[in-house]
Parts: structure tokens; C-alpha cells; sequence
């Protein structure tokens, strides 16, 4: 299946991908305030524990194979190898996330964070809050990201918040080491679960090393990646990749919320809420990073574009010139956010019409347990924002404007 962002240039590619990572890191920002009103403050945190948990060590390992810097013996991997995976992962994009790594030597590590996105939109609600965040889910998810690697790799904190005194900088430091006298940590269940989903074990095409720019990142550990130095086949599997990863940590999210509801609405109804949130802002950056038409074009080609409908291996679906068919494929076997829509819930597609110009509504139609077109038309009254989106525009990360910078090796100190 040929991937949907094939399409675009090498330029866009490069600049498609930090906003896909950046993207990802909103659907806590989209989903979580539904869980606080639904569970309260302490079992949000335990969901957001549970969902990262069984995400990030799959799709850690499947962007270490898809771009050659595996370790040699499976759960060998070396420091470097964990600092690569987070430049590449959905809970750390590039600057709004800003990691700042130094190597000591293959199992001694430490990185900062210069400046930290999530810790910017949580300050303002509170020290219970920011702890929360910053010592509850942090302390086992670093620990899952970095098993992925190697299960006796251990990430400690040096400071982090709440800062003394409060315009402490850097926002937080932590020390990775690898020591094989550390115990292997034991999984969340729900790892096992996500492990055997198709997302999971979705075979996306191999990087074309014949392409020109860099096929892999076997090289040295960068301060910043530098996605316009990657070929345009890396950025495609990059992008697809960077996708699968939000999948996988919607299907987790899943898989925690249910653990809290009674019903399967109740699933539905907060999953629903975390994608419209999701789908619109996520939508309104893709248009701006791509300088998309504000037309029913442009809205079309956005829906094209968005995570919701990729890659194209795991979401089924068909352009034509006036709309997009979508037909069963891999994602409904999982459950994934296409599932939920259709003719009888149009919203998230909506809320991306609707982020490219909000004189634009999409117009879903098709058959009961059949496939469905989205269609796009133009209306004269602009349509207000869903609550769900401007829920999640209270994140910092919805305004949040990349800049260049140098990619630099970093050597061992």
C-alpha cells in the first residue's frame, strides 16, 4: 500500500514530520481534561500512566528497526539508542519538548529539558498538577520508554518540578543508566493487549537506500535531528511510523478508560471527545505547516493528510475528486479512531473542515455496514469551534512555532 504522504515533497515531508510528533503529544492534552470530569484528577493520572505504558515500548522498537538503530542482541541497546528513540517519539517533538542529551559513556547518560511544553500548559493549574505530571507519570513511563531498549536501563531525576524558585531553568534534568543489577520492571498488562493489535504488527514499506539524503540514523546521536537531511523514503516511513505511534497510544487510552466505565457508550462517548479535540487542532497546524487552500480542496486534502485516515496500510480509504471513500481495513479490526466515524458521527471530520475554514462542513453519506464518503461544502455562517477543540487549544503546543536550528553530533564527554 502506497503511503498518502508519498505525495508530498522531500521539503514538506521534513516539515510535516515535527508536527505529526507534536501532534501527538496534544491527544493527552485533548483526552485527559475528559477523564479528570469523568474519574478525578487521580485516576486520570493512573490512565495517563497506563496509556504511555503500553504505547511508547512498541513503537520505541519499531522506529529502531525502521531506521537501522536497533541494538545488535535484542534489549541491548546502549544509551544512545534510548536518545534517539525519544528524538523520534510522540511524548518528546522536537523544541516543544526541548531534550538537551549528554553522553558519558554506552550506559551513563543525562539529558534536560531546556524548555518543556507540557510542564508550560500544567504550571498554571498547580503544584498538585505539575507534580502529577512531572513525578507520578513520569517515574514509570521514562522507565517503559527506556525498557524498550534495555530492561535494566533506569531514568532518575536530578530536579524537576515544581521549580525553586519558579523561573527555574533548565524546566527539569535526569540521569539514564543501564546497570544490569537494576530488576526488570514489570510491564503494565495492557502492553501484552496493544503487542498483539495491528498496529502493533503492521508491516509499513522499507526505506529506499538508494534514495538521496540519510536512509537511517545509524549514525552518531544528534542534539537536533535534522529531518531535511533524511531522503525523501525515510521521511514517508518517518511519517507513517510517527502515525502508528498515535494509534497505538489511542488504543491504550482505550484500553484504561475502559477499565473505568461500565458501558461501552461511556467508551465511546470520552474517545470520541479526545479525537474531535485532536482532529481539529491537529488540523489547523497541518494546514498552516502545509499552507493548504482554505477551500473544500484544501479541507479534503487535510482529512487526506490527518492521522485519523493513516498510514495508508492501516486505514482503508480512497481518494476521488470531489471526496474520500473509507472502506474497512487493519484500524477497524482495532478499533482505531476511523471506527469511530461515519454517517452517524461526522464530528471529528468536521472539526478538521472546520480548522481549515469554518465556513466549511464535511458531509458524510454511505451505507449501514458499508463504506462512506466524506464530501466537503461551503457554508455561508462560519460554524463556532467544538468545546472539544478549544479544550485542547489550551495547550501551549497549539500555537507553538517551530524554528531551524543546527544538527550537531554529540560525542561522549
Amino acid at each position: 500500500m502506497t503511503s498518502r504522504y508519498a505525495a508530498l515533497s522531500r521539503d514538506e515531508l521534513a516539515t510535516l514530520v515535527p508536527e505529526l510528533l507534536l501532534m501527538g503529544q496534544l491527544i493527552d492534552r485533548s483526552g485527559m481534561a475528559w477523564c479528570i470530569a469523568a474519574f478525578g484528577r487521580d485516576e486520570m493520572l493512573q490512565v495517563a500512566i497506563e496509556e504511555w505504558a503500553a504505547a511508547s515500548p512498541i513503537y520505541t522498537r519499531r522506529m529502531q528497526e525502521a531506521l537501522g538503530y536497533a541494538p545488535a542482541v535484542a534489549g541491548q541497546g546502549d544509551v544512545v539508542t534510548i536518545f534517539k528513540g525519544l528524538q523520534l517519539d510522540i511524548g518528546a517533538p522536537p523544541q516543544f519538548m526541548d531534550f538537551r542529551y549528554t553522553v558519558h559513556d554506552a550506559w551513563h547518560g543525562e539529558f534536560r529539558l531546556d524548555h518543556c511544553g507540557a510542564l508550560m500548559d500544567v504550571e498554571p493549574m498547580g503544584e498538585d498538577y505539575v507534580r502529577g505530571m512531572c513525578h507520578d507519570i513520569e517515574d514509570p513511563t521514562f522507565d517503559a520508554t527506556a525498557i524498550a531498549t534495555n530492561p535494566h536501563a533506569q531514568v532518575r531525576p536530578i530536579h524537576r518540578p515544581p521549580r525553586t524558585p519558579a523561573d527555574r531553568h533548565p524546566h527539569c534534568a535526569w540521569t539514564v543508566t543501564i546497570d544490569p543489577s537494576y530488576p526488570e520492571p514489570e510491564p503494565v498488562p495492557a502492553l501484552a493487549v496493544n503487542e498483539r493489535s495491528r498496529a502493533a504488527t503492521l508491516t509499513l514499506a522499507p526505506i529506499d537506500p538508494a534514495d538521496e539524503g540519510a536512509a537511517d540514523y545509524a549514525g552518531p546521536l544528534l542534539s537536533d535531528v535534522d529531518f531535511t537531511a533524511f531522503s525523501h523514503s525515510a521521511l514517508v516511513r518517518i511519517a507513517d511510523e510517527v502515525c502508528l505511534q498515535m494509534h497505538l497510544l489511542d488504543r491504550s487510552f482505550a484500553l484504561a478508560v475502559a477499565e473505568r466505565v461500565e458501558t461501552d457508550a461511556e467508551l465511546v462517548k470520552l474517545r470520541r471527545k479526545q479525537l474531535i479535540g485532536i482532529a481539529g487542532i491537529g488540523a489547523e497546524r497541518l494546514a498552516r505547516a502545509l499552507d493548504l487552500s482554505r477551500d473544500p480542496a484544501g479541507a479534503l486534502r487535510a482529512i487526506w493528510l490527518h492521522p485519523l485516515l493513516n498510514p495508508a496500510a492501516y486505514v482503508a480509504a480512497a481518494a476521488g475528486p470531489d471526496a474520500i471513500t473509507v472502506t474497512s481495513g487493519p484500524a477497524d479490526e482495532d478499533a482505531a479512531w476511523i471506527s469511530l466515524c461515519g454517517p452517524d458521527w461526522p464530528e471529528a471530520l468536521r472539526a478538521i473542515t472546520h480548522a481549515v475554514d469554518p465556513h466549511l462542513d464535511a458531509v458524510v453519506s454511505g451505507e449501514p455496514g458499508g463504506g462512506w464518503q466524506v464530501a466537503v461544502t461551503r457554508d455561508d455562517a462560519a460554524r463556532p469551534e467544538a468545546d472539544e477543540v478549544a479544550v485542547t487549544r489550551f495547550s501551549t503546543g497549539a500555537t507553538f512555532a517551530f524554528e531551524p536550528r543546527r544538527s550537531l553530533p554529540l560525542t561522549v564527554v
